[in-house]
């Protein structure tokens, strides 16, 4: 049973009136009153999903594609460096759409300076090293919990926004109306106004239920439920990524992606007015059975299926970059013993391309003097350089891979998947 108010049978706008703030100091135009509609989604376990059949083959395409790549991908020795690397650029990917941009380097940089234990003091940074966390907190916790609970959504919402100034709204569902698009004072003029805060409780309950579910394609319940997600917007700020975050946590949860998740936010990012379009088209009036409600679901999840099939053709030419630079490094090294320093670091390296001496050793589990001279023989190869982290820490970069992270961007932000080609479509760090 649903806890909270949902006071309609079918999706609905709610009429409400906007005071302006008396004595605000704000311009005229911003201290207007209007009348507003906020929107109601239908609750999901009230709905029929039916996928169109061209829909269906889009999806069964994209889960295929992203089964055989968890099952295929070997060209890394160490899986998991793989999967950090992916984590990483699905965060970037994802605060990308929000607008914040940062280059690989910077990004890594910062990521072991914090890891070597300096006050952060790059604000865009570590935003999104807040967002790497929280995807990894919720594709290893709550994946594999017995049931997805709103408790969990508000957690990952929590670390999302952990150290950054909006911490202390972190795991709290909003109590205002909030609003996207117009003014930053009144929704007179939003472009979209979600359900009112009374409304969020029960919606995000059904969410979570229909989350729990399996009778749908792990890709279609995934972006079905993203799109519920977004249309709830149950927080102040924040709620673009952690909507994009329980996209991975579906995938991981239904089985289809155990290993490695495919960075789909980079090419939502590149397709970001199809995308917003998209979701907006979910958002009917009326009957659920009605054909608006049919054809915005259908758009919507066809959409995101072909975007979840490119992200892993680009992650596969990636992961194909990676295994030749990997095969040109240990000419360069010639003998590698195996599990040796040298060769434990060669397979990790990827999922960390700068990391310092004492991480390493985190890593790969070896003594500080078998690490200290393996990151000396890469030195000496031209496979790691020194860089100065932070204020005085000391750190080995690779700069090859970052060089490889970049293309990887390039990639997804090119419209044919070939930024020599088809030149990115959007901002990206350049080369």
């Amino acid at each position: 049973m649903l806890r909270g108010n949902l006071e309609y049978k079918m999706a609905s706008v709610m009429k409400r009136h906007w005071d302006p703030a008396h004595g605000s100091g704000l311009p005229r135009r911003d201290r207007q009153g209007c009348e507003y509609a906020a929107y109601v989604p239908d609750p999901l376990m009230a709905r029929r999903i039916a996928l169109d059949g061209l829909v269906a083959a889009d999806v069964a395409d994209a889960e295929a594609a992203v089964a055989r790549f968890n099952l295929e991908a070997v060209a890394l020795a160490d899986s998991e460096a793989l999967a950090r690397l992916l984590l990483r650029a699905e965060a970037v990917g994802s605060s990308r759409v929000e607008g914040l941009e940062i280059g690989a380097r910077r990004l890594l940089r910062a990521e072991a300076a914090r890891a070597a234990g300096d006050e952060p003091s790059d604000v865009t940074a570590e935003e999104i090293l807040g967002n790497i966390s929280a995807m990894a907190w919720a594709t290893e916790s709550v994946a594999n919990a017995d049931v997805i609970t709103v408790e969990h959504l508000l957690e990952i919402h929590r670390r999302l926004l952990a150290g950054t100034r909006l911490a202390e709204r972190g795991g709290r569902i909003r109590v205002d109306q909030n609003w996207i698009g117009g003014s930053s004072f009144n929704p007179c003029s939003a472009t979209f106004i979600p359900p009112p805060p009374e409304q969020v409780p029960a919606l995000l309950e059904d969410l979570c239920t229909f989350c729990n579910q399996d009778g749908l394609p792990a890709i279609a319940q995934a972006a079905i439920a993203h799109a519920q997600f977004e249309t709830i917007h149950p927080f102040d700020d924040g709620n673009g990524r952690t909507g994009r975050a329980l996209i991975h946590v579906v995938l991981r949860r239904r089985g289809l992606a155990p290993r490695v998740l495919p960075p789909v936010s980079l090419i939502l990012a590149t397709w970001a007015a199809d995308y917003v379009s998209a979701l907006t088209d979910t958002r009917y009036v009326g009957d659920a059975s009605s054909p608006a409600a049919h054809d915005g679901l259908n758009r919507w999840v066809a959409l995101f299926a072909t975007a979840t099939r490119r992200a892993v053709t680009d992650v596969e030419a990636y992961e194909e970059e990676i295994r030749l630079l990997r095969t040109a490094w240990r000419a360069r090294l010639g003998q590698v013993r195996r599990n040796s320093a040298t060769d434990l670091l060669l397979s990790a390296l990827p999922g960390t391309p700068i990391i310092t001496v004492g991480g390493a050793v985190q890593l790969i589990h070896r003594t500080f003097q078998a690490t200290n001279a393996a990151m000396t023989r890469l030195v000496e190869a031209g496979v790691l350089t020194q860089v100065k982290i932070g204020r005085r820490n000391r750190a080995f970069e690779a700069p090859e891979l970052i060089e490889a992270f970049t293309n990887l961007e390039r990639r997804a932000a090119s419209p044919a998947g070939d930024a020599q080609a088809s030149p990115p479509s959007r901002l990206t760090p350049r080369r």
